[in-house]
């Protein structure tokens, strides 16, 4: 079995609230949102020195949430305990650490300005990123960095705010939606149709027990719908437009085509400097990723390479699930970055 980390925080852990009108959102979801904040002893000694630290933010994956990685769980290390356990090992420099709350009704963030769920892109460089700046002594420098949907979320604000962020680092970040999503419809219009509206299996998620795996996947192919398109014909209350028919699952072309917008295939081409300007750009996916998210990044590698854009690529044997060891190569190549 795994090995359970039993080391005590050493350094500091704070909770603070961070209320924005940029969360205002249809789902009813409070725009007042906790963040933790951790910094090792070494940094606390650098601060009172009158050092200055880089931040390094952390976007959760779906379902989860920054202060999910700071809870305890069984053979497991919390990121706080793996943030001081580099540092101690002389691996890393240290970093104020930060873990937001960014979940939402709807399962999850993809970081990106939505009409139904919140301009949660523009929070971050506007809301977060300057508190953090205000509270903490630091150095100017903020990272970027998460697994899958968080893996997401720093690409899509590294390319869509050009020097906002100085490094990022995308863990089987949703890339090649062709591949990714659409392989899900037929179950999510099937999970739908059995609750016979979205508004009805809308509800249905909320107010059962327990979801099923196949109701997980349709719930998130809506979370994906009220990120990537805004609609002013849409099928629901909140104001989702579904990509394709519900009886038919054929494909809604305008609908999917403002998903593809958002696809780092596209955007990526549509912005093509503004990953120039990091001085780290961390991708890695696992060879046997369940989604399928290795085939949208290997193209995106050969996207960058095409314009000439520096990164650092790894594919890794594995799948989506358990890489969180791969933090130990990421979070010391972004530390080291932002003390350049």
């Amino acid at each position: 079995m795994p090995e359970h980390s039993f080391a005590p925080i050493e350094g500091s852990l704070e909770r603070i609230v961070i209320d924005s009108d940029l969360l205002e959102n249809r789902l009813q979801d409070p725009t007042k949102r906790e963040t933790i904040v951790h910094i090792p002893k070494q940094g606390l000694e650098l601060i009172e020195q009158g050092g200055k630290l880089p931040a390094m933010i952390y976007l959760a994956p779906f379902t989860s949430s920054g202060l999910a990685r700071a809870g305890w769980k069984a053979f497991a290390e919390t990121l706080p305990q793996r943030h001081e356990r580099l540092v101690n090992e002389k691996k890393m420099p240290p970093t104020i650490l930060v873990l937001p709350d960014c979940f939402t009704s709807l399962g999850g963030n993809q970081f990106v300005d939505s009409q139904i769920i919140g301009r949660w892109s523009s929070w971050l460089h506007k809301s977060l990123k300057p508190i953090i700046a205000e509270r903490y002594p630091t150095n100017g420098k903020f990272a970027l960095f998460g697994k899958s949907s968080g893996g997401y979320g720093a690409l899509h604000n590294a390319i869509h705010h050009a020097g906002e962020w100085n490094a990022i680092a995308s863990h089987s970040g949703d890339v090649g939606f062709d591949v990714l999503y659409r392989s899900d419809f037929p179950t999510t219009a099937t999970q739908i149709n059995q609750q016979g509206n979205l508004d009805n299996f809308l509800q249905h998620a909320k107010n059962c027990s327990k979801l099923s795996g196949d109701d997980f996947h349709a719930l998130m192919i809506c979370a994906m719908a009220a990120s990537y398109d805004s609609a002013e014909i849409f099928d629901s209350e909140i104001g989702i437009r579904l990509p394709f028919d519900l009886e038919t699952c054929t494909l809604n072309n305008a609908a999917w085509n403002n998903w593809l917008a958002f696809d780092p295939l596209n955007s990526i081409q549509q912005n093509t400097t503004s990953l120039k300007s990091l001085d780290l750009l961390y991708i890695d996916c696992g060879n046997k990723d369940q989604y399928g998210i290795q085939y949208g990044s290997r193209m995106m590698i050969k996207l960058l390479e095409k314009y000439g854009i520096s990164h650092h690529w790894e594919e890794f044997e594995g799948t989506h699930s358990g890489i969180e060891h791969r933090l130990d190569i990421s979070m010391p190549m972004l530390a080291k970055a932002l003390n350049n």
